[in-house]
């Protein structure tokens, strides 16, 4: 009966993913797939339609992607990402700078530190969410800043990078055919690294599991291919519908104040990264386009996905948010320590 009632609420979510996904392509939306479907699990519920989550749809979804990351780690792209290695570590620590200036502007405001902090780290969801219950923070806060920042990247940048790159926005670019006898295997041995990732208790292991095993296969055989389309839109309606579910009437309404000053602080740092990727471009003669993806505090999965429409340096967009991600993981809870010490 539990199965039955759980699949009520769910069944129609990817309907209307779908749908939306398929209006969205009709409209020559940019990245249609996952802005589509969000936007349509968002409205539906905010008509009051409940819908919920699909059972290990963003799981699954993220395997698919992260796998389609690691495709494209070939032996050039792993070159090209090692020597720039010390501009990307720079700009994952520059992006965390900016974001204690901003968490400590929001203590000015009045907000208390454990809130602020967790809420506008540009981190991982879900590890956020779960430092602030162990630190006592807001944690519907939190995860309400969080599910902001992620839509209004998702919503605003790809449109944004493709007006201003002036390319007419497609739901797919061809690439080279998949190999199943390499593919099969990669995916299911993506499966297998992340569920033992998440034993040991790695961040986000079903993208950092797969986008590994992948990419290390990729360069070592220097192997050629892409995700096929059918499955690359699967991985894109699953992450677009697991974030519209985040959204109704009632989250709108909750504490109206706090999400406008989370949408600004994700529209200051979108700013902000963009002016300091234009900084250095200047000096590594590296596309501003590319650098602005890879600095901004979104998630690997969609500005992966906006750097392949866009025929942008995939492999170092990818580098330079993994590495993002891993330097604010690392440096979260002691930098909060001290701070709250203090």
């Amino acid at each position: 009966m539990a199965t039955i009632s759980g699949l009520r609420s769910w069944w129609a979510t990817p309907l209307v993913g779908s749908l939306g996904a398929l209006l969205a392509s009709a409209a020559h939306w940019p990245l249609p797939w996952i802005i589509g479907s969000l936007l349509a699990v968002t409205l539906v519920r905010c008509c009051g339609w409940m819908v919920t989550e699909i059972p290990n749809g963003r799981i699954t979804g993220q395997i698919v992607i992260a796998t389609a990351i690691g495709l494209h780690f070939t032996q050039a792209v792993f070159n090209e990402v090692i020597a720039h290695f010390g501009m990307i570590v720079a700009a994952a620590v520059v992006t965390l700078v900016l974001a204690l200036v901003g968490i400590a502007l929001m203590r000015r405001l009045g907000m208390d530190l454990a809130t602020a902090y967790f809420a506008f780290m540009p981190a991982n969801f879900a590890e956020m969410v779960r430092l602030a219950m162990d630190h006592r923070a807001d944690v519907s806060r939190v995860a309400a800043a969080h599910s902001v920042r992620l839509a209004v990247i998702v919503l605003c940048v790809p449109p944004l990078a493709f007006w201003l790159g002036e390319v007419e926005p497609v739901a797919s670019h061809a690439g080279p055919d998949a190999d199943w006898l390499w593919l099969a295997p990669m995916l299911a041995g993506g499966v297998l690294v992340a569920w033992l990732g998440k034993r040991i208790g790695l961040p986000n292991p079903w993208m950092f599991g797969p986008i590994g095993l992948c990419a290390a296969v990729t360069a070592s055989f220097d192997l050629e291919m892409a995700l096929p389309e059918t499955l690359s839109h699967y991985g894109q309606l699953m992450i677009g519908c697991a974030l519209g579910v985040h959204f109704d009437r009632a989250f709108f309404r909750s504490a109206p104040g706090f999400l406008i000053r989370a949408l600004l602080f994700t529209l200051v740092m979108i700013g902000s990264t963009a002016a300091l990727a234009w900084v250095v471009a200047q000096l590594t003669a590296l596309p501003v386009e590319t650098l602005s993806l890879g600095m901004v505090p979104g998630s690997s999965t969609e500005m992966y996905l906006t750097a392949e429409a866009l025929h942008l340096g995939v492999g170092l967009v990818t580098a330079m948010q993994i590495t993002r991600l891993v330097v604010v993981m690392l440096a979260a809870e002691p930098v909060f320590t001290r701070w709250r010490d203090r």
